[in-house]
């Protein structure tokens, strides 16, 4: 008995103990982490292949290199998430009338030029007018859209927009930089684009005009400092330094011997070395362009391009990863639909349409189409053959690309004859004229966040417009035409998936890829981020958040352990 006693003793303190240790496990641990603080300071400096011009968003459209430091020198009423959401940036706000005619915005108050003079409705107003009547220097299409325009201004920060009728892309026709009127009065555009202040510019932006950079009585760069009196957010990093190299490899030189700390563009020539630096962190981003073939539907010589499943049996023929690795050093998106993916329009349920060589010969047969005995004759179906001819760009990409398309459809027993041209008798004596069959094509939606595909697919382009291929789906048509006229944007996002989704039932054209531009910075450079682009301007997006000097702050983290389980 007594030695039972002694047991139960020995248990009690033995779970006593267990207790003991099981609760000190339980108890909260408490941990001191540094992470980093940005703080004002520090230079950055960016290579750029290029050349400057003249610092004037008027007068940059052709020179990307300009659009680069205009972004950081100007502002504009509205800007564009990576998304294609239209943000407040002079604007304060706006509303829309009913009928979709009339925009009333409101500008931020306050907001001042970098000489220190006030910006207002007038300063607006001024550069839509240059917009207008820009000549050579600004796009026939933006000129001929102002023209249609009646803009108004109410009072200093009060402006309206009256419409001749509803437009749901509206918004992308006010991201441009605006232009201080105290500067250059009344002059057109053609006199302000010989003036001396293109080279010392007076913006609203974040950063200032500093200097130029000048060795050798040539300009090798310009440096911009921060606006103290910017409206916004103010950068951390004090001071922004472009230096203008002839190409990547000089660029990259330039990184390597510590005069850059970032190269604008990493160009197919210097992208194995830049990825294998460890000190540099590259950012690849979609750019606003698709390679796409057009087919012709209307063609009398190749009637079988009207045919659904030869439009899609030559997609499924073309190895498009294969393309994009052979031909652009795998810097390319596959495209599967006319509406770039990342932005709020893209379906993500649509089919996609993988390399299916074999499923494609199959098809054609099942449709009629027969091999002739003849060896490397195309298929045949009665007395039609599957030849035609397709016509590219005359660039070293281009036949290249056209090269891998003619060899993937003659896999299938389509035979197609290549013809290069120049861009220009391309648009103009081809496409224009609907004189031709099928097209490889480059399309550039540069500054057109909106995804509004109507001028490319609708009936009413067919005929005088840009719907070169002729594709004729009225209810395809009827769903753009409701989506450019409504601001619902869950109404539009609607539309554009059945759009997209009859896009790929009838395939009148075949989506290539989406090329990819890719930039690098040194990995002292913190808070950069980047997202699809319309601009290779908008890398700069978060400009302000990026920072070289960084603190560390204490911050204290408690961790409680989950109850251990018997």
């Amino acid at each position: 008995m007594k030695k039972l006693r002694w047991q139960l003793i020995i248990i009690f303190l033995t779970g006593l103990v267990v207790g003991v240790l099981l609760l000190a496990e339980q108890q909260p641990t408490t941990q001191v982490i540094s992470t980093p603080a940005p703080e004002q300071g520090g230079v950055y400096t960016e290579a750029l292949i290029g050349s400057m011009q003249r610092l004037n968003p008027m007068l940059d459209f052709a020179n990307p290199v300009d659009r680069d430091v205009d972004r950081l020198l100007f502002s504009r009423l509205i800007t564009f998430d990576s998304r294609g959401i239209p943000q407040p940036e002079l604007a304060e706000t706006w509303n829309v009338s009913k009928d979709m005619t009339v925009y009333n915005v409101a500008i931020k108050s306050g907001v001042k030029w970098h000489d220190g003079r006030p910006l207002t409705a007038d300063d607006i107003i001024f550069t839509i007018d240059l917009l207008r009547a820009g000549g050579t220097f600004i796009p026939a299409d933006v000129q001929a859209f102002w023209k249609e325009v009646d803009v108004q201004a109410f009072n200093d920060t009060n402006l309206q927009f009256k419409l001749p009728e509803a437009f749901s892309p509206f918004l992308d026709y006010l991201n441009f930089g605006v232009l201080p009127k105290h500067i250059y009065g009344d002059k057109k555009l053609d006199e302000i684009a010989n003036m001396p202040d293109n080279l010392h510019p007076v913006g609203s932006g974040p950063y200032q005009f500093d200097r130029l950079v000048v060795e050798n009585d040539k300009i090798t760069g310009v440096a911009l400092s921060v606006f103290g009196d910017y409206y916004g957010k103010k950068p951390f990093i004090e001071q922004v330094i472009f230096r203008y190299y002839p190409d990547g490899p000089s660029a990259y030189k330039s990184y390597q011997d510590g005069i850059v700390q970032g190269i604008g563009q990493v160009t197919d020539d210097i992208l194995p070395a830049v990825l294998a630096d460890p000190a540099l962190s590259v950012y690849s981003a979609r750019r606003p362009e698709m390679a796409i073939v057009l087919l012709n539907e209307k063609d009398p010589q190749a009637t079988f391009l009207k045919d659904p499943i030869v439009r899609r049996a030559l997609m499924e023929a073309i190895n498009r990863q294969a393309l994009i690795n052979k031909n652009l050093n795998g810097q390319a998106i596959i495209a599967d639909g006319p509406i770039f993916p990342g932005t709020w329009a893209f379906y993500e349920g649509n089919e996609t349409l993988d390399y299916a060589p074999d499923q494609a010969l199959s098809n054609l047969k099942n449709a009629g189409y027969t091999a002739s005995t003849d060896k490397g004759s195309p298929l045949k179906k009665g007395d039609q053959a599957l030849t035609f001819e397709l016509i590219h760009p005359d660039d070293a990409t281009s036949q290249a690309i056209a090269k891998s398309i003619q060899k993937d459809w003659a896999a299938i027993g389509v035979k197609v004859q290549l013809t290069a041209l120049s861009y220009q008798k391309l648009v103009a004596d081809r496409l224009d004229k609907r004189s031709y069959q099928a097209a490889l094509v480059n399309m550039n939606f540069s500054s057109s966040p909106d995804p509004d595909p109507y001028p490319f697919w609708d009936q009413a382009q067919a005929t005088g417009g840009q719907n070169y291929t002729q594709w004729d789906n009225r209810m395809a048509s009827e769903f753009l035409e409701q989506a450019r006229t409504t601001t619902d944007i869950a109404e539009r996002i609607k539309l554009y998936r059945n759009f997209q989704l009859l896009f790929t039932q009838d395939m009148p054209a075949i989506p290539l890829y989406y090329p990819i531009y890719s930039y690098a910075i040194d990995h002292q450079i913190q808070g950069a981020r980047i997202g699809p682009l319309y601009d290779t301007s908008d890398r700069f997006t978060n400009i302000v958040d990026w920072f070289l000097v960084s603190k560390k702050v204490r911050q204290t983290a408690t961790e409680t352990p989950a109850a251990t389980q018997p």
